[in-house]
């Protein structure tokens, strides 16, 4: 298990799952120490700290830093080969160094977590929490996940996975049809000229396979 950050929803399951299965966790210094307590304890050898890139078995790792408010926080680009995946969720900025640590990569998941009018307009959230998500260390919005494509389409990326969605927040039909609408605004076509997929909350999408 690679793990970005300490918070809740990203380790609620790893030491549970860590213990029964007897599964290493990866983990950079300051989140393992931010998340050791809620984590507990994980069999010996599991407990597994890296300072950079690292390599599982034919897989090399790519640890890069993204902007969220946790300890250190990170989205991995995983190489096999010639071909590379990578996670881009959590991100309250789609920086300079972001957009270079996923240049080229064959499939991105990137975050497309709210809508701000929907946040703004939310009940149930209260100013602090609006503000967080809105920050430079809280989540990308639909308009934000957009410009961030039509940055990445400029560096080879022609697969995305648009994924993180806010329960509350935003729906995929909205999402999907932001994003698109944005790559129209850039001059590219959703669909011909790069592929724009969605990861929904609640059922399995879609598998890939890269040859």
């Amino acid at each position: 298990m690679l793990v970005t950050h300490e918070h809740s929803d990203h380790i609620k399951g790893v030491g549970i799952l860590s213990r029964k299965y007897h599964l290493p966790v990866y983990a950079n210094a300051p989140t393992w120490a931010a998340m050791e307590r809620p984590v507990g304890t994980v069999p010996p050898g599991c407990r597994r700290e890296f300072d950079g890139s690292f390599y599982l078995g034919d897989f090399y790792i790519e640890p890069y830093a993204i902007s969220h408010d946790a300890a250190a926080p990170v989205g991995y680009r995983v190489h096999c080969g010639s071909r590379s995946v990578a996670t881009a969720t959590d991100i309250g900025v789609f920086r300079k160094d972001t957009l270079q640590a996923l240049q080229g990569a064959d499939l991105v998941l990137l975050e497309s977590n709210h809508d701000v009018g929907m946040l703004q307009a939310n009940p149930h959230y209260n100013l602090a929490l609006k503000r967080r998500i809105l920050s430079n260390k809280g989540h990308m919005s639909n308009e934000a996940c957009g410009a961030a494509l039509c940055s990445l389409y400029d560096t080879g990326v022609r697969h995305a996975v648009l994924g993180h969605l806010s329960g509350e927040n935003n729906t995929p039909d909205l999402a999907y049809t932001v994003v698109c609408g944005i790559l129209r605004q850039c001059g590219i076509e959703p669909q011909r000229d790069i592929r724009v997929d969605m990861a929904f909350r609640d059922h399995v999408g879609k598998v890939y396979a890269l040859e």
